[in-house]
């Protein structure tokens, strides 16, 4: 391997990665752990014997730098350097092996929501939250914060615990009995609450209120999903909310429903909606697998909630003017 490092001859090209290559004391055992498992919370992956890898940034700049002046306080010997590798291995193969490794981290989280989903599923009655789902979201949250390329492992633990999340909001029901559908004047100028950190239901629910339901409300993201409301105050999308998952529905299929907007270019949304959500392919739209991998990217991208609504609603508003003149046409 072959690399161009941060002291040869000045280049306008930024570097791609950042190098931490060191050496550590034969002795002390336990710094060698200490220091292997600071390089793993980092997120490295290792291209070499003792030579790691991040992609390049500043905080990824201030995590070597500061662990590799902890390996010289212990005797040891290193240096960082930014790259660009220039053979035996391509940017795209580094990449795909930060892929790998968060996929691997993914899917154990994966496979025990899967486990658990099982277990529950042998209940016959569930009033209260499974066990460690908090557990399960903060993993999720560690593995996301060194998910530098957006891993495709993601998507299917996100969707497995918003299940097992949302499978706890609704009370059960005697069977035959159904939602009404409210007044148009109770769900004007109301504040609507969700979780922070929205992904693909929760953007498209408050995109359908700002727009079709209740312009003048109010949207409102809160840490977590015990939150009690307000006055005025409406929940969605999260435990004990008032419009969430209800039966086979996604919440925004469940405001639709609920608000009595029957619109086909809505339903079509809903349906693209419902299988990015609950990945059951219920209805399998043709247009679904390309709207999930742009709002996949605006979540990887968009830290911010009113961001995230920013570019998701662009897309809906794209997408649903497209469905509306297709309706007129046929």
């Amino acid at each position: 391997m072959h690399v161009k490092a941060s002291d040869s001859a000045p280049e306008s090209r930024p570097k791609d990665w950042l190098l931490l290559i060191h050496q550590l004391p034969a002795k002390h055992a336990y710094f060698r752990v200490k220091v292997w498992r600071k390089l793993q919370s980092l997120g490295v992956i290792t291209l070499k014997n003792s030579v790691y890898v991040l992609p390049a940034g500043d905080q990824a700049r201030e995590d070597f730098l500061g662990l590799l002046r902890e390996i010289e306080r212990n005797g040891g010997d290193g240096l960082v350097c930014e790259a660009r590798l220039v053979h035996g291995m391509q940017s795209d193969e580094v990449r795909a092996l930060f892929n790998a490794a968060r996929d691997e981290d993914y899917g154990a989280v994966t496979r025990e929501l899967r486990q658990l989903s099982q277990s529950l599923k042998r209940l016959k009655k569930r009033r209260a939250a499974p066990p460690g789902l908090i557990k399960f979201r903060q993993r999720l949250a560690d593995i996301e914060r060194i998910d530098y390329f957006a891993a495709p492992g993601r998507a299917a633990a996100e969707s497995l615990l918003a299940e097992l999340e949302h499978s706890t909001i609704v009370r059960p029901r005697k069977r035959g009995s159904k939602q009404s559908v409210l007044n148009a004047g109770d769900l004007t100028g109301r504040t609507w609450v969700t979780r922070r950190d929205i992904h693909v239901d929760r953007i498209a629910c408050a995109w359908l209120i700002k727009r079709f339901v209740d312009p003048s409300g109010t949207l409102k993201f809160v840490p977590g999903n015990d939150y009690e409301p307000l006055s005025g105050e409406l929940r969605y999308d999260m435990r004990d909310g008032e419009f969430t998952h209800e039966g086979e529905n996604c919440s925004f299929e469940t405001i639709l429903k609920r608000a009595g907007i029957a619109n086909p270019a809505l339903k079509a949304i809903g349906e693209i909606i419902h299988d990015i959500d609950l990945k059951d392919g219920k209805f399998g739209r043709p247009e679904t697998a390309g709207i999930a991998h742009v709002i996949a990217g605006i979540c990887r991208t968009q830290g911010d909630d009113e961001a995230r609504l920013a570019r998701g609603g662009e897309l809906l508003d794209d997408a649903y003017e497209q469905f509306r003149r297709a309706g007129r046409r046929a």
